[in-house]
């Protein structure tokens, strides 16, 4: 029998469960304290239920909990990266960035991706299954109790296409965002995608307040379906409707993601042809160093060329910035601890 994680459900999908036991429904939110303010592991030390009650929940529930496999700490700036494994014995990585402005973690939510961009490392070992909303929300509660700190924002730009496992990430974003628990603002909470357009019209529906990151990569159609597999299904017309309809529906402004690559996508034309394709939108760029992965020929552009590119999109009225790099001394980039686990 495979037993529900309760560190899935919501307080409110709890109350059912809770109920379907013929148990008081005050019960959940004992429940639901325990797992997401004390951070208990096991029904055990959830020592305000009756014994009789505690061992109906362990034999038909569990509670997910994800063990650290590896961990790296940055000499550089303290970034740490996390390789997490999981209950079946499958792997994530997560990351955890240190701001000014507070803890940020970065969170897997696949185990590979099968979306197939040519330059990044999570799609490399290829596509297993979607993580659980429990498994998505204890990359954040092992990395705050590890190194005993609060998280304050999330970023889901790890391991996987998020908007591909919809369902489990919006669970784990009503779990983070909980007044009874964990509480993070959603506005504080960012979910990047490659660009499924039938899902960034489902999310934008919920008006949930996050910040939506699209992977852009490209300002034109053949350089970008040779980088990016998806946009042969949404090409980049389709994609920007799309992203116009969600800061419509949401006044969230856009983050388009643009890795820069030498030689591919990272000319002066390049840089116009971008900024004559987001004109008019509600939206900022985010320019990054590609990350180099040893199984493709990309190469990061120089230094000074990646501020030419952005000084040139700010000439064209596009708001522009530079990603900094951080963990390089650790290859915090996602999917490279994985890869070499599994090899």
């Amino acid at each position: 029998m495979i037993k529900t994680d309760l560190k899935s459900l919501t307080l409110e999908q709890l109350q059912e469960e809770i109920e379907g036991l013929g148990e008081p429904k005050f019960r959940a939110k004992q429940i639901f304290d325990w797992i997401h303010v004390k951070r208990a592991d096991s029904f055990e030390q959830m020592t305000n239920l009756p014994a009789s009650f505690r061992q109906k929940l362990s034999e038909n529930y569990t509670l997910t909990q994800l063990k650290t496999e590896r961990k790296l700490v940055s000499r550089l700036d303290g970034t740490v990266k996390y390789l997490y494994r999981l209950p079946d014995g499958e792997y994530v990585e997560t990351v955890l960035m240190k701001y000014q402005h507070g803890n940020s973690i970065c969170v897997s939510s696949q185990v590979g991706c099968k979306m197939g961009c040519a330059f990044c490392a999570s799609t490399k070992a290829g596509f297993v299954r979607n993580l659980s909303a429990g498994e998505i929300l204890d990359q954040v509660y092992q990395t705050e109790r590890d190194l005993n700190i609060k998280i304050s924002h999330v970023v889901m730009m790890g391991i996987g296409e998020p908007l591909d496992n919809f369902q489990n990430v919006v669970t784990f974003l009503r779990l983070i965002n909980s007044p009874f628990g964990a509480n993070i603002s959603l506005r504080n909470i960012s979910l990047s995608t490659c660009g499924l357009v039938d899902q960034i019209d489902e999310l934008s529906k919920l008006k949930l307040g996050i910040t939506l990151s699209v992977s852009l990569h490209a300002g034109d159609d053949r350089t970008r379906d040779k980088m990016m597999p998806v946009n042969r299904k949404y090409p980049i017309a389709e994609l920007l409707a799309a992203c116009k309809r969600y800061t419509d529906e949401t006044n969230r402004r856009i983050s388009f993601e643009y890795a820069l690559i030498k030689g591919e996508n990272d000319s002066m034309e390049d840089a116009h042809r971008l900024a004559h394709l987001l004109r008019g939108q509600l939206c900022h760029v985010n320019l990054i160093p590609v990350n180099e992965v040893k199984e493709t020929h990309f190469q990061k552009s120089g230094r000074e060329h990646i501020y030419r590119f952005q000084k040139e999109l700010i000439k064209q009225g596009i708001n522009a910035t530079i990603r900094r790099t951080l963990g390089a001394d650790i290859s915090a980039a996602c999917g490279q601890l994985r890869r070499e686990r599994n090899s």
